[in-house]
């Protein structure tokens, strides 16, 4: 007969992260906070049908051609997630706000980290410091959209993601979620490198929310005091006037009481239709400022100071070549000066790649 202390084999279970430890539970249940095999198998069938404009976004952002394969779906809480990660992890946070909020992040090794940023980059073997990280930040966050995009089709929610928050931590340090999350291991390659692999973290709240657990928006309320004395919020106010009556369907028989009909109230839950969801044309009509920059230069301040009437100034931009042009201060595209009847003008002669975006962030 045991005398309730754990046994070797259970602690080393525990250690190592495994569910191979029967503590009575239901066997459909993973042991793990509620998420069960059939919700991680449903939750990793709607992921799966994403990769390939994943693959697709990701090999625009690294301008090469890349693979990316969803290798296994686990059912894991923090003890377990540590041991399979480096001693140092590339951590990239992205969670899900309105629609089905949710803790949701990516997590990487450093040299998986750095084959994503060096060619977003344009450099080969980049360190990781705060520009591979906004890189890597600009990377999720374009990877992501499939994925964001059918959960939101599945659920029939709109959801929207926090701005994207990257770090290097130590392994121990990782914002894992509480309890039990579903994490995603991809195998991805960039052409003309080695291998790699990422995890992608979500958490129970939002697994449950995508195969169908969350609670109904419209469940019926708690039974509420009222004038009739009556407890629950199901029964019909009138049953205690006219008695002896009775009812069916709705309607109150007996008594020479009045007939009364329950009113049916419908769900305000408001229901997103498809069309509604990521639908730019609501941004069509909104202005937005648009500058063309020349050219730039630096002065001190006694310099400044001393500029009259024509004082040349020397920028950084040879003659000839091409102008920036900005929305909201953010270099979208580069041009030629023209002249357009007594005006000036620019003609767009290229659209900047998303690796010059990143680049210009930082």
């Amino acid at each position: 007969m045991s005398d309730g202390s754990l046994s070797q084999d259970e602690i080393d279970a525990l250690l190592q992260g495994t569910g191979g430890m029967d503590f009575g539970g239901d066997s459909g249940d993973s042991g793990a906070g509620g998420i069960s095999d059939g919700d991680r198998d449903a939750f990793f069938a709607v992921i799966k049908e994403t990769v390939a404009s994943q693959k697709s976004n990701l090999s625009m952002l690294v301008t090469k051609s890349a693979s990316v394969q969803a290798a296994s779906a686990e059912v894991l809480t923090r003890g377990a997630l540590i041991q399979k990660l480096a001693s140092e992890v590339v951590e990239i946070e992205l969670d899900f706000s309105d629609g089905v909020p949710g803790r949701h992040l990516y997590l990487m090794d450093g040299a998986s980290a750095i084959r994503i940023a060096s060619p977003m980059m344009g450099q080969d073997g980049v360190e990781l410091d705060d520009a591979a990280v906004n890189a890597l930040q600009e990377a999720f966050s374009q990877v992501s959209g499939p994925v964001v995009t059918a959960l939101g089709d599945k659920t029939g929610k709109t959801i929207m993601t926090e701005a994207p928050t990257g770090r290097v931590a130590d392994r121990d340090d990782v914002s894992a979620p509480e309890g039990s999350f579903v994490a995603i291991t991809y195998q991805f390659t960039v052409e003309g490198d080695e291998p790699a692999k990422i995890i992608e973290v979500y958490d129970a709240a939002i697994v449950s929310a995508v195969v169908g657990k969350a609670p109904a928006a419209s469940a019926a309320p708690k039974a509420q005091a009222n004038p009739f004395g009556v407890a629950s919020s199901n029964a019909d106010p009138f049953a205690s006037l006219g008695g002896g009556g009775s009812s069916s369907g709705g309607v109150v028989h007996g008594g020479g009481g009045p007939n009364v009909q329950s009113v049916q109230f419908p769900g305000l839950q408001p229901q997103v239709t498809q069309t509604e969801q990521g639908n730019i044309s609501l941004l069509m009509d909104v202005y937005m400022e648009m500058t063309v920059e020349l050219g730039r230069t630096k002065k001190l301040i006694k310099e400044i100071l001393g500029m009259g009437e024509g004082t040349i100034i020397e920028l950084d931009k040879l003659a000839g070549e091409p102008v920036d042009i900005l929305v909201n201060h953010k270099l979208i595209a580069k041009g030629e000066v023209v002249v357009i009847d007594e005006n000036f003008g620019v003609r767009v002669t290229e659209i900047v790649s998303p690796m010059e975006r990143v680049t210009n962030m930082t």
